[in-house]
């Protein structure tokens, strides 16, 4: 009889999705759920923004993006705000279009970032695993996410990638004018209509 970690490490390699523009894949990311991290397993408005650290005039520093982290640490809006930033690396031969990445949340742990699908047209959102199959993220560029997309995005999680997903927990996203101004978001990432009454 196989065990469960036996069975895990015959599954094939995750692979990733084809096309990737890094420059499009930019900005901001909510997370609307998630296989967690110890760090995800209450969070609630987790925000991830990406940013390219070459600014085009020579400034260029020793990763490739800079990620800002914030989440509240439970309930939204009312439980302590919580900051991760991180680093991330562009891996492959063509950087400007590529699904792999390396992520380091904190020296001198660096961690495989895998981006397994992605809206191609108008990045309106992607699924990100992890080699083990231990962790996912599935995220959306609005608070909101329509339901029939999240649950295209498990199924594929669950019949193209073989993840096993129990434990997979939604992340609540509740919205107000404050908090909005509060974490430095905009009306086009956090729409007037999705706000909390």
């Amino acid at each position: 009889m196989g065990n469960s970690a036996s069975s895990k490490s015959a599954l094939p390699a995750l692979q990733t999705a084809q096309n990737c523009e890094t420059a499009k894949f930019m900005g901001t990311w909510f997370v609307h759920g998630v296989k967690p991290t110890m760090f995800e397993k209450t969070c609630s408005n987790a925000v991830e923004k990406y940013s390219l650290t070459d600014d085009g005039e020579g400034t260029k520093k020793k990763y490739d993006i800079g990620i800002d982290f914030q989440y509240n640490q439970a309930d939204p809006i009312t439980s302590p705000l919580k900051s991760l930033p991180q680093k991330g690396w562009l891996q492959g031969k063509n950087r400007e279009n590529t699904s792999l990445w390396t992520v380091s949340p904190m020296w001198p742990i660096k961690m495989p970032y895998l981006i397994l699908e992605v809206d191609e047209q108008k990045y309106e959102y992607c699924v990100i695993g992890y080699p083990s199959r231990d962790y996912c993220w599935i995220m959306g560029r609005k608070p909101e996410m329509p339901e029939n997309t999240y649950n295209m995005l498990v199924k594929k999680l669950e019949e193209k990638h073989q993840y096993d997903l129990n434990g997979l927990r939604r992340v609540p996203q509740k919205w107000t004018r404050e908090e909005r101004e509060k974490r430095g978001l905009t009306k086009e990432e956090v729409p007037d209509s999705m706000l909390s009454k």
